[in-house]
């Protein structure tokens, strides 16, 4: 079995627990609030720029040019394709520069960029591939997830269609395909620290997705 087909059955029911957030199915309806999605957007914002210096560590940490050029580029897309998106988004909901500067990054967002910082600059290849992995494929999965159950002329449409686009998925099923084939060189030991951490970054995709639903700050420091 590879890699990638035994973390997914592992993680199974954490990815179930993530498609039902209400947060992906008040989306999928349109109904989702102006302020959780606004609230959203700015935390992911956040998230992307170091999803992308994460991203660009692990190409300079990468078994072949084949895998630089996938994971430089994948850090470019990171940040230039899905910052416009946020961008527009930030347009369309009010959302001001300085309003964006001066918002700081929630415990959800924090626990995660720290987390994929710290992987990648501590880690192996084969684990920094693993931890980023969660990002790409459980957004795919959500996105198809969602477009099938959306409602016609959907306020959140251009989100959905970037995460069930062909592009994207092209995009995820080799980075797939990378992760699988550097699995299959590694040890027994590589490998569980692997799963452990793509198990770890599923988590924090739940995390990150339920405290922007409920909007939370630092939980026990959350203004009154």
């Amino acid at each position: 079995m590879h890699f990638s087909q035994a973390a997914w059955q592992r993680n199974l029911a954490l990815y179930e627990k993530t498609l039902a957030i209400p947060f992906n199915q008040e989306l999928a309806q349109g109904t989702l609030s102006k302020a959780v999605f606004s609230h959203y957007v700015i935390q992911d914002a956040h998230y992307l720029l170091a999803y992308g210096r994460a991203l660009a560590v692990c190409a300079a940490k990468a078994f072949s040019a084949d895998d630089v050029i996938q994971f430089t580029e994948a850090a470019k897309i990171a940040i230039v394709v899905e910052r416009t998106l946020h961008d527009e988004f930030m347009q369309e909901f009010d959302i001001t520069k300085e309003q964006f500067n001066h918002t700081p990054l929630t415990l959800a967002c924090h626990h995660y960029t720290s987390f994929l910082t710290a992987t990648a600059w501590s880690e192996s290849y084969p684990v920094v591939l693993a931890s980023l992995l969660p990002c790409f494929w459980i957004y795919a999965e959500v996105g198809k997830a969602i477009v099938a159950n959306s409602i016609e002329n959907n306020p959140y449409q251009a989100w959905i269609d970037t995460y069930s686009g062909e592009e994207f998925h092209q995009a995820v099923n080799q980075v797939i395909r990378t992760i699988d084939q550097v699995a299959a060189r590694c040890d027994a030991d590589t490998l569980e620290k692997m799963h452990q951490a793509y198990t770890r970054g599923a988590e924090l995709e739940w995390l990150f997705w339920d405290g922007a639903y409920h909007q939370r700050q630092w939980l026990g420091l959350d203004p009154a």
